[in-house]
């Protein structure tokens, strides 16, 4: 490598770290997007139900 292994390796370990980075982050925001469209429709479904609960 010339003298610039360090470089070379370091720019790849650079870019997996950032690779992985990106996958956590991406997982991250669909757990708690999951989880915010679950208990929004749970609660929609709980103010319906007591609607029905009381016209009834």
């Amino acid at each position: 490598m010339g003298g610039y292994g360090f470089y070379v390796w370091g720019s790849y370990i650079v870019s997996v770290i950032c690779i992985v980075g990106e996958i956590w982050l991406i997982l991250n925001r669909r757990r708690t997007l999951q989880k915010y469209l679950g208990l929004k429709n749970e609660s929609t479904i709980s103010i319906s139900e007591k609607k029905n609960e009381t016209t009834s």
